[in-house]
C-alpha cells in the first residue's frame, strides 16, 4: 500500500514539474485547462505559477459527464458548435503570449458509452480548432502533464480493487514523469537531450520518405523535402524554451501530406474526446485516408476524419524506441498523451508548420481543425528509411535505432 504521504509528495512535484515543463515566466497570464475530480493538483499548480510570478491563472474545468447530455440530446447539426468565447479565450492567450497547462487523462472513462460513435465523433471538446493555430505560431509556452484519477485508475488496473488501483496509477505516473529523480526538471532535460540526439541523425540522414511494416501494417509516408525531426524541445517567438508533454519519448516530424499510401493497424486503443476507439485499421492512397474501420469505435474516427478537407490526412510522424519508460509497461493508459510515448505513431489532421525549414514546404503541411494520433508501433514494427535514390535503410529494428 502507497503510503499517502508519497502521493502528496508526488502531487507537489507534478505541479512543479508542469509550471517548470510551460516555463512559466514572471508577469505572464497562465491558462490551465482541467477536469472534474483533478481540482486538487490544479490548485497545487496554480500555486506554483504564483510563486514563479504569474500574473493571473485563469482554470477551465471540463466535464465529460456534461458532454454526454449534449451528446445524447442536442440537435445532430448543433454538435460541432463551439461557444465563440472559448476560441476566443484560446487566441487571446496567443496575442499576449500566454503560458498554457492542460491536466490530461480521462476523469470519467464510462461517460461517453452507449452514445452513438459518430455523434461523438463530432464533438472534440476541450480541444479547440484554433489549437493547431496556436501552436504553429509558437506565441504560447505550454505544457501537459497526467493528473491520475480514481476513475481513471479503475479503467487502466481493472483487477485491482479501486483503491489500490489508484495508487498503482500514481506510482506509474510518478515512474514515467520521472518524479523519482531529486530534480525532475533536470531529469527531462537529460532524456530530452537523448531524444534529440536521435533527431539529429535522423536529420542527418534527409531520408525522402518512411517505411512502416509489420503485423497488419505497411505504409510508406513521404517527407517534405525541408522537414525537420523534433523531440520535445521547444522556443516561442520570445525565446521561451518549455517541454510541451511530460511524458515525452518520440521524435517527430511532419510528412508531406500527398504522398501517403499502404495500410495501417493501430497497436493500441485509442482515447477520442472521451471515446474508446480499438482495432483501428486505415488505407491510404495519395496521400488520404480512403478506408477507415475499426473493432470499436469506428464510427467517431470517420466522423472526426470528415470534419475538413485535411482531416483524412496525416500531419504527424512520431518514432518511439523501446529506451523510454512507458513502452515496457506494457499498459494502455486511454490517454494519448501518455500511449502515444509508448509506440510509434501517426495523427489525422493538421502538421506542425515548425518542424519544417523552407517557406514553400511551410505552405504544403496539411491544415486542419483536427489532429488526432493513433498508435501504430510495437517493437514488430519495422522502420526503414528511403532515400532519395529509393534505397532502404533499417531505421528501428526490434524497437532499436539503427542509426
Amino acid at each position: 500500500m502507497t503510503d499517502p504521504r508519497q502521493i502528496e509528495e508526488w502531487t507537489d512535484k507534478l505541479a512543479e514539474l508542469a509550471v517548470t515543463g510551460a516555463n512559466v515566466q514572471p508577469g505572464q497570464l497562465v491558462a490551465v485547462t482541467s477536469f472534474v475530480g483533478k481540482e486538487y493538483l490544479a490548485r497545487k499548480v496554480a500555486a506554483a505559477a504564483y510563486r514563479r510570478g504569474a500574473k493571473y491563472v485563469d482554470v477551465v474545468t471540463f466535464d465529460q459527464w456534461v458532454k454526454r447530455e449534449r451528446l445524447l440530446h442536442a440537435a445532430e447539426d448543433t454538435l460541432d458548435y463551439i461557444p465563440p468565447w472559448m476560441s476566443q479565450r484560446l487566441l487571446h492567450l496567443s496575442e499576449v503570449h500566454a503560458a498554457r497547462i492542460t491536466l490530461s487523462g480521462p476523469h470519467a472513462p464510462t461517460a461517453l458509452e452507449g452514445v452513438d460513435p459518430a455523434r461523438a465523433g463530432r464533438d472534440l471538446l476541450p480541444y479547440l480548432p484554433e489549437t493547431g493555430t496556436v501552436v504553429n505560431s509558437m506565441t504560447t509556452n505550454w505544457n501537459i502533464v497526467p493528473a491520475p484519477t480514481p476513475a481513471w485508475a479503475e479503467a487502466v488496473y481493472p483487477e485491482l480493487d479501486p483503491q489500490a488501483a489508484y495508487e498503482k496509477l500514481w506510482e506509474d505516473v510518478a515512474h514515467i514523469c520521472r518524479l523519482d529523480a531529486t530534480d525532475p526538471g533536470e531529469a527531462w532535460v537529460e532524456r530530452v537531450a537523448e531524444l534529440k540526439s536521435s533527431a539529429a541523425r535522423l536529420n542527418d540522414r534527409a531520408f525522402d520518405a518512411i517505411r512502416l511494416h509489420g503485423p497488419g501494417t505497411d505504409l510508406t509516408i513521404g517527407l517534405l523535402p525541408s522537414a525537420r525531426w523534433q523531440a520535445g524541445d521547444m522556443s516561442t517567438v520570445d525565446g521561451t524554451r518549455h517541454f510541451p508533454n511530460i511524458p515525452t519519448e518520440e521524435n517527430f516530424t511532419t510528412p508531406d501530406p500527398e504522398r501517403v499510401d499502404g495500410y495501417v493497424s493501430a497497436t493500441m486503443p485509442l482515447e477520442l474526446a472521451g471515446s474508446v476507439i480499438s482495432g483501428i485499421r486505415v488505407e491510404f492512397q495519395g496521400g488520404r485516408a480512403t478506408g477507415i474501420d475499426a473493432d470499436r469505435g469506428a464510427d467517431a474516427i470517420r466522423a472526426a476524419a470528415s470534419s475538413d478537407e485535411g482531416a483524412s490526412r496525416l500531419g504527424e510522424l512520431a518514432l518511439v524506441d523501446r529506451e523510454g519508460r512507458i513502452g515496457p509497461l506494457g499498459r494502455v493508459f486511454f490517454d494519448t498523451l501518455i500511449d502515444e510515448n509508448a509506440a510509434s505513431h501517426i495523427a489525422l489532421g493538421g502538421g506542425y508548420d515548425h518542424a519544417v525549414v523552407g517557406e514553400d514546404d511551410k505552405k504544403r503541411v496539411n491544415k486542419s481543425r483536427i489532429h488526432v494520433d493513433f498508435m501504430i508501433g510495437s517493437n514488430a514494427l519495422a522502420v526503414d528509411g528511403i532515400t532519395r535514390d529509393g534505397d532502404a535503410v533499417p531505421v528501428l529494428r526490434d524497437g532499436a535505432w539503427q542509426i
